[in-house]
């Protein structure tokens, strides 16, 4: 009977995932023999010689999911982080659609894409505040960028756990946090696919795989998606709240090293550049009073750590939000009001 949940769950799913292929365009010459590189902008005249040809070439593979029917898909920002690559998704029927980027939240590495299609097939969205361990979780993807609609079945096997990922196509490396950890095998190419519990229901989004290690994979909590979406279907953007400064981390090596009080919080600098400031001006820190050296130990009751930082906390309130900063100056705690504005 579990197997046949599993079957129904991937039969309902399936039809929603889509293959990203990112092409550029490489120079060579007319007979193959010497490769010149790839066109940095496609609207570059060949002057270099008649000898020359363009031609479109496959760079990488992703996944994605179908969340609308008039043609709204989720993903990862890193599958379509280069900016001189051109994208095209690739429907489970084969029809191919070029993608228009619609936004990108970088703190969770989400990408929402539009093509222009009507009555497909969306999946649905899940709740990912709720999950226990231990409970169904199975990977669809589009496998090492070449095997459509891969599948592996697992379990969630952690919560809220706090990686640094590197992206295998453009390079970058970003600190991700609150992941669902899941043993369902996830592969380079299955980024940006859904991870789905066993009613078939999206939960998360497939993320990144250890290299090295087996049955260890991570996926971004759905619910962090829907934020973004609502945003987008709303104001036509996502907006992120911004409090105005710059900080530093403390950790308990910074303590040591500096004789501070606590081994922890954000610490309110600028990073000692010309022209650069630890408070924005007229940015609701300022307005709130935070000034430069301040640590910031707590926001909203929460302690600000190198797992929990400040970043991350903030995006849980909407533009407009009252919050209450608990500081540390001068070696005396107090404590600060701000409304968040939206970031610009």
């Amino acid at each position: 009977m579990f197997e046949e949940e599993i079957k129904q769950a991937i039969k309902k799913a399936i039809p929603s995932v889509v293959s990203i292929v990112a092409n550029k365009t490489l120079v060579q010459k007319g007979d193959g023999s010497q490769f010149w590189g790839f066109l940095e902008d496609e609207n570059t005249p060949l002057e270099f010689s008649a000898s020359l040809k363009k031609e479109k070439i496959k760079v990488s593979g992703g996944t994605g999911f179908i969340i609308d029917s008039e043609g709204l898909i989720l993903t990862n920002r890193h599958v379509i982080s280069d900016p001189k690559a051109e994208y095209t998704v690739v429907l489970n029927d084969g029809r191919k659609f070029p993608i228009k980027i619609l936004a990108q939240d970088l703190i969770n590495d989400i990408a929402i894409l539009k093509i222009e299609a009507k009555n497909l097939p969306a999946v649905e969205l899940g709740n990912s505040s709720n999950l226990e361990l231990g409970q169904t979780a199975i990977a669809i993807g589009n496998a090492l960028g070449q095997f459509q609609n891969t599948i592996s079945v697992g379990v969630v096997s952690g919560l809220s756990r706090f990686i640094t990922a590197s992206s295998t196509i453009s390079g970058e490396s970003s600190k991700l946090r609150g992941l669902i950890q899941t043993d369902a095998a996830i592969n380079p190419g299955n980024s940006g696919g859904p991870l789905i519990d066993i009613d078939g229901k999206v939960i998360g989004i497939n993320a990144a795989c250890v290299f090295g290690a087996e049955n260890i994979g991570f996926a971004l909590p759905i619910n962090n998606a829907k934020k973004c979406l609502e945003d987008i279907k709303k104001y036509g953007r996502i907006r992120q709240s911004f409090l105005g400064i710059r900080y530093l981390l403390v950790n308990s090596e910074l303590q040591k090293k500096n004789n501070m009080q606590v081994d922890y919080g954000a610490m309110v600098v600028s990073e000692d550049l010309p022209g650069d400031l630890a408070v924005f001006p007229a940015s609701p820190a300022q307005k709130a009073g935070i000034k430069e050296f301040d640590i910031i130990l707590e926001c909203q009751k929460e302690k600000i750590t190198e797992e929990n930082p400040l970043d991350a906390i903030l995006q849980k309130f909407q533009v407009g939000k009252d919050i209450e900063l608990k500081i540390l100056r001068e070696g005396k705690e107090k404590i600060l009001k701000a409304k968040l504005e939206e970031k610009k």
